[in-house]
């Protein structure tokens, strides 16, 4: 079947509902897939919706909610084929908000009845794939996949750069992240670099939850650091650093990693299995297992600018090589095809 005859149903739950509020000022690695799978169908020239009807002969679920599961059943008594991408893993619920660690309980049996309703799984890495197979789910229906970056929206601007960095009167080398502002993703570790880098600004770029939903920020934080809270200019403050330090204990694969990649930044990353094949000490990013070599490998970026250019070069390749929308785009029309013959 040629791609004039495919026709996708890409459905993100909420996404329409009241005008999108609930996905609005959120910043989540979910929703920029979501927009990278619209610009894959786009210059691919598939057709595709956003909302259910019947005209549809594939079905691409992004997060298998309540709404989703009918939706599902639906296109199967339909024959539509079904794709799920796999965002959501037990493992990665936790330290997130509160309670969270005894809703990753319920959540892993919920998604793994969730994901076999599907003809095909994507799991954003090896690692999330690995997961699912921990849970039970045949790895016949999973395919690693990567979730993709737009490198021609992720590059560096200058005159933004220069825009956010007056804005929070940043100055020298900054190092800093773009991400919600949970646990999870390693709040303690860089709140820890900054006290120990006093002469250099760490900036957190990213959504700031209440107390009362996850743990608060510390109350006293290091004066050269800073918690924006959401950002609207996405591409400015990735912009506005110059080591990118993602400090996260777990992820499915780390969208703001290709993101940064993408804008051209040397990356320090927590030493975690969802990484083991594509990100690679020394050679793309840094890696570290705790604080002790976090503070090692900071230093080797901020004295070593050729090292810093170097990282931050390899990566850049490697994300238009593999993350690319484009290459993702010619995947995703063979799988397609493929699920249509």
């Amino acid at each position: 079947m040629g791609k004039d005859n495919i026709k996708v149903c890409l459905y993100l739950e909420f996404y329409h509902f009241l005008g999108g509020i609930l996905f609005k000022e959120i910043g989540t690695g979910l929703l920029s897939s979501y927009k990278n799978q619209k610009k894959v169908l786009e210059r691919t020239g598939i057709q595709y919706i956003e909302k259910w009807d019947d005209s549809c002969n594939i079905l691409q679920i992004n997060t298998p909610w309540l709404y989703s599961l009918y939706i599902i059943k639906k296109a199967r008594k339909q024959n539509k084929k079904i794709i799920i991408w796999s965002h959501v893993t037990a493992e990665d619920i936790q330290g997130v908000f509160r309670m969270s660690f005894f809703l990753s309980k319920l959540a892993r049996k919920y998604l793994k009845y969730a994901y076999n309703l599907a003809d095909v799984i994507l799991a954003p890495s090896e690692y999330t794939k690995s997961l699912l197979v921990a849970y039970g789910i045949s790895g016949d229906k999973i395919i690693a996949q990567s979730n993709g970056v737009d490198v021609e929206q992720f590059s560096i601007n200058y005159e933004k750069r220069n825009e956010v960095r007056t804005k929070y009167n940043l100055n020298d080398i900054v190092i800093g992240t773009v991400a919600l502002a949970i646990p999870r993703k390693g709040i303690n570790s860089f709140v820890e670099m900054a006290k120990n880098f006093k002469n250099y600004n760490f900036v957190w770029f990213g959504k700031i939850y209440s107390s009362f939903m996850v743990q608060a920020l510390p109350k006293k934080l290091p004066q050269n650091l800073q918690f924006t809270g959401y950002t609207q200019d996405i591409i400015g403050s990735f912009s506005a650093l110059d080591i990118f330090f993602f400090p996260s204990y777990e992820e499915n694969q780390g969208m703001v990693l290709l993101e940064a990649g993408s804008i051209g930044l040397p990356i320090i990353v927590r030493d975690i299995p969802v990484y083991s094949g594509w990100l690679h000490d020394g050679e793309n990013c840094l890696k570290a297992k705790n604080d002790n070599e976090f503070r090692e490998k900071i230093s080797m970026l901020i004295e070593n600018p050729e090292l810093r250019k170097r990282l931050a070069e390899s990566m850049r390749q490697s994300v238009i090589n593999e993350h690319s929308v484009d290459a993702v785009g010619k995947k995703m029309v063979n799988l397609y095809e493929q699920l249509l013959k």
